[in-house]
């Protein structure tokens, strides 16, 4: 099966930033537990982006898998009183990607954008590649570059 380059794979090239990406059938489920029979180093966490919304704004996030999002401090850090999830049949629309397959680069719009701490705990992160079926391994600090991230602690304890 052959894949074809996502705008994020394109955005990392564009700006000279090295990616290694993982690509599998998009109708197979991908859960954690399996995204590690993709990954030659098994120490490489998955990061998942959140879309989320305050009123006509929006801002993205990007946290552990099995980690829990705390919106005060995701609020704080945007620097706005509350922040709210998008609501999924927007998803598309505004950022061109789709559940499952949203990647915190080469949206539609670059939205203001942060990385959890943790994520500079680690060499590589694994993120979304743009579509369902890829993914892309990618330095922290590159990935936080190519959308102009900063990072903030915004876990749930």
């Amino acid at each position: 099966m052959k894949f074809k380059k996502t705008n994020a794979m394109r955005k990392l090239e564009q700006l000279k930033i090295d990616y290694e990406s993982i690509n599998y059938d998009p109708e197979e489920e991908f859960d954690a537990n399996k995204a590690y029979q993709y990954l030659d180093d098994k120490t490489i966490p998955i990061f998942k982006t959140i879309v989320l919304e305050q009123g006509t704004d929006h801002f993205v996030v990007v946290i552990p898998l099995d980690a829990h999002i705390s919106m005060k401090k995701a609020a704080q850090a945007f620097g706005v009183k509350k922040v709210a999830l998008l609501h999924l049949k927007e998803l598309l629309n505004l950022t061109g990607y789709v559940r499952g397959g949203c990647s915190p680069i080469g949206m539609k719009k670059l939205f203001p954008t942060i990385l959890d701490t943790s994520a500079l705990n680690y060499e590589k992160i694994l993120v979304s590649g743009g579509r369902r079926g890829c993914h892309i391994i990618v330095n922290p600090q590159d990935l936080a570059n190519s959308v102009n991230a900063s990072f903030h602690d915004v876990l749930e304890v």
